[in-house]
């Protein structure tokens, strides 16, 4: 029996890959006392900065510069990269389940990210080559949850919106792809994540496991 599903859709932040931004706080905080808390308290108060960043609307270099600035010029261009980047670990449970599930779907992520992040922090991962698409936020001009990136999804799969699933943490980015009709489960943990699988019958483990 042909699955209903043609394509598994994947969040990357808090779904494949575990971050931490109190390990950018501590790098900056390790150059000058205060520094990191002050990246913190910018980072939040002016947070459509690092919106405009995933969006594309800001460059690499014209993010920097801001960031930069706010960090009173005592962290290098170089320095910057690595302790913002540095804060992703992969959530290796899952990662498990991906050459299982590729044999049977496409498999895409859409992520809300960003280029230095991409660069600096998770391009290396290995679990990658099981993807078939990344479609990120900054690439496209678009950020989860406006429309624009799902259906760029769309029209990578080349399937119906019914076809796809889809996990986030974010539930307000689940609920705008149930507006778009693809079925979606918000990411609470993985044994949540593989219970939705097996009420979905998505095959994630082989029949010996």
């Amino acid at each position: 029996m042909k699955s209903k599903y043609s394509a598994i859709v994947f969040d990357l932040g808090n779904v494949l890959l575990n971050f931490d931004y109190q390990k950018v706080i501590r790098g900056f905080e390790n150059i000058a006392s205060g520094l990191g808390n002050k990246f913190a308290d910018y980072y939040r108060q002016n947070y459509e900065v690092h919106r405009k960043f995933e969006r594309g609307d800001y460059s690499g270099e014209q993010f920097t510069e801001i960031m930069l600035r706010v960090l009173e010029n005592k962290v290098s261009k170089e320095e910057f990269y690595r302790i913002y980047s540095e804060i992703f670990t992969p959530n290796n449970e899952l990662v498990a389940a991906l050459p299982v599930l590729r044999q049977h779907y496409k498999l895409v992520i859409m992520s809300n990210t960003n280029s230095i992040h991409y660069q600096y922090g998770w391009k290396d991962f290995d679990f990658l080559k099981h993807f078939d698409k990344m479609i990120l936020s900054y690439e496209v001009g678009s950020v989860k949850p406006e429309d624009k990136i799902y259906k760029a999804v769309e029209s990578y799969t080349g399937v119906p919106p019914s076809e796809h699933f889809y996990t986030d943490d974010v539930l307000e980015y689940i609920s705008a792809a149930r507006q778009l009709g693809w079925d979606a489960a918000q990411f609470i943990d993985n044994a949540t994540l593989f219970s939705d699988f097996e009420k979905r019958s998505i095959v994630f483990r082989n029949e010996s496991d």
